[in-house]
């Protein structure tokens, strides 16, 4: 079953991760390996614009067991963490325990939130948006999260010939980085089409950045090259 924001079978399959979520050598691996990027990088846009970090809770849609979620209260956020993944957020709440952390977890939807009248300086959705069915109707939703000047980040996977055979060919079947049937090609997305649909939501495009895997320094770096994974900023005027 989906509903055109989320598909149940996408939820079932990472859900079924969440024992191993925070095994740093487990499934997760490449988003253990990625998340100090991607959290250095949502705090240091967030600081731009903001001349600090908000003072307001921020929003991490898809958060699962809560990588980036904890990354980021670590730095000052305040952090609410949001997944339909039961066994995610339990997974999540269990790592959080007795850290004393600006941070809480909630089991729902984005639309639940949304009914509630809750509206976000700051939200991520990373990695997310290509296991959305409709990420059109996905991204208008992340929109109406977002208070009046807010920022919001989406981090994804271009759809490009190099991100097939790299990042699902490459690192489902062949280096075994990922589970087989992880992602799915057809639901990458390039940045001109990511940048479209918040244009069509009320969002203007902010900042931008590769994420790419540095084999020497064996760490992923901020880079110009969009054609695998990147990382978009969007501003609500």
């Amino acid at each position: 079953m989906q509903d055109g924001t989320l598909s149940d079978a996408e939820i079932a399959r990472f859900d079924a991760l969440a024992e191993e979520w925070w095994a740093p050598k487990g499934p997760m691996a490449p988003l253990h390996q990625m998340n100090p990027l991607r959290a250095d990088w949502v705090e240091a846009q967030t600081k731009r614009h903001f001349a600090g970090i908000p003072s307001a809770d921020m929003l991490d849609i898809g958060c699962g067991a809560g990588l980036l979620s904890e990354a980021l209260a670590k730095k000052g956020f305040s952090v609410l963490g949001l997944d339909a993944a039961p066994a995610a957020i339990r997974a999540a709440e269990t790592h959080a325990e007795g850290q004393n952390l600006p941070l809480r977890y909630r089991l729902g939807r984005l639309e639940d939130v949304l009914g509630e009248g809750h509206r976000f300086p700051v939200v991520t959705a990373l990695e997310v948006i290509e296991h959305i069915p409709e990420p059109q109707a996905f991204m208008h939703l992340l929109a109406q999260a977002l208070a009046p000047g807010g920022m919001l980040f989406v981090s994804t996977l271009n759809r490009t010939i190099r991100s097939l055979l790299t990042a699902k060919i490459g690192a489902e079947y062949i280096a075994r980085l990922l589970p087989a049937g992880t992602h799915s090609w057809q639901q990458f997305i390039a940045p001109k089409a990511l940048s479209s649909m918040a244009g069509q939501a009320g969002l203007r495009t902010v900042a931008s950045a590769g994420m790419s895997f540095n084999p020497w320094r064996q760490r992923w770096v901020e880079s110009r090259d969009l054609s695998i994974n990147y990382i978009l900023a969007f501003c609500k005027d």
